[in-house]
């Protein structure tokens, strides 16, 4: 079979990354199957300096989520001739002052954003309403903008086992901001209205519990490896998403696959995630949260099985991977360099 990205020559594509994650490596992965791939992975000046170093040689600038360092590569590209794509995955587009939350926030920050996101060839917004929020806050009219979901693999993501009568959420939380924006306040509001049902959160710092003064109903356990996570999903018959603001939400695709019944908000693709097989409240309602959570718990076991068909139809690896070809190969001839931010990509 023929390899989608194979564009006739081996080129040479430099990752630079503050971090690992899952969505940053799975696009990686698929590009790493055609071009020679080499990474630089870490955070501040010197990676700064790396990354705008790499912009010499290369010709195409791959940029998972916007950043300072994705925006200083992309403005220096342009400059040189480079060619350029960005990845939009929420933080990225995203102000909102009363938290400190988004790049936007920071007026140098967004100078800089602005500028990038009318320069760059394409940008790839993991969900529709991100393309609202860039056109908004870049103040132009998108016309390089396109929606381009993640994927997810249903032979990772599998059910299995016993659901028990109880609600997962995973969400990686390190900052303020970030524990706001994930509503796990929300959640645990909603827990206390609900003591006979048992809560589960994965991932946030346990720095912030004790802030949350959460009821007894409600444990915290710290991040997992991705290896990890679907034993996680596997045993739980509800999970919630209870996000003030999101992009498209990875854990509740990936637990959705695992036979989840979803309760999510409607902050960002959430909805277009849940459709008609769950649930969706008003996002920072316990209240409503509260009851959603309890109908789902109630709800008939089958009902997994929708999720899973759901998420397995509309966000499929195959759509990005062949996506991804067409768009390299419109820029085709060129070396190339993908630049990932320092924003967290893991919409939990």
């Amino acid at each position: 079979m023929d390899n989608p990205l194979d564009t006739g020559r081996a080129r040479r594509v430099l990752i630079v990354s503050a971090f690992h994650a899952p969505c940053i490596d799975d696009d990686a992965a698929i590009i790493a199957a055609a071009y020679k791939v080499s990474r630089a992975t870490g955070s501040g000046p010197a990676a700064l300096l790396r990354a705008a170093r790499g912009v010499f040689s290369a010709d195409i600038i791959y940029c998972w989520f916007l950043s300072v360092y994705g925006a200083v590569a992309v403005l220096l590209g342009s400059l040189l001739g480079r060619r350029s794509i960005i990845v939009i995955g929420g933080v990225d587009v995203a102000r909102d002052p009363g938290t400190g939350y988004g790049l936007w926030v920071s007026p140098w920050k967004a100078f800089l954003a602005r500028r990038a996101l009318r320069a760059a060839d394409f940008v790839l917004a993991v969900a529709e309403t991100l393309r609202d929020d860039a056109v908004r806050l870049a103040g132009y009219d998108g016309r390089n903008i396109r929606y381009l979901p993640t994927g997810y693999d249903p032979g990772f993501w599998t059910e299995g086992g016993a659901k028990e009568p109880r609600v997962l959420c995973v969400a990686a939380v390190s900052d303020r901001p970030r524990l706001a924006v994930k509503g796990i306040d929300v959640l645990v509001e909603a827990a206390r209205r609900i003591p006979e049902i048992p809560v589960t959160v994965v991932g946030v710092d346990a720095r912030f519990v004790p802030g949350l003064d959460p009821p007894s109903n409600v444990t915290f356990l710290p991040g997992v490896p991705r290896a990890e996570l679907p034993a996680h999903y596997r045993g739980a018959k509800v999970y919630c998403q209870p996000s003030r603001r999101e992009g498209l939400p990875n854990a509740l695709c990936e637990a959705m696959l695992c036979g989840c019944i979803p309760v999510a908000t409607d902050a960002g693709a959430s909805a277009h995630a849940v459709g008609d097989t769950g649930f969706i409240v008003p996002a920072g309602d316990p209240g409503a949260l509260a009851d959603a959570l309890r109908l789902a718990v109630k709800a008939p076991g089958g009902m997994g099985d929708r999720t899973r068909s759901r998420i397995a139809t509309l966000f499929t690896l195959e759509r990005r991977r062949a996506e991804l070809s067409d768009l390299l190969g419109s820029l085709q001839g060129f070396t190339a360099i993908v630049l990932i931010s320092s924003a967290p990509c893991i919409f939990f």
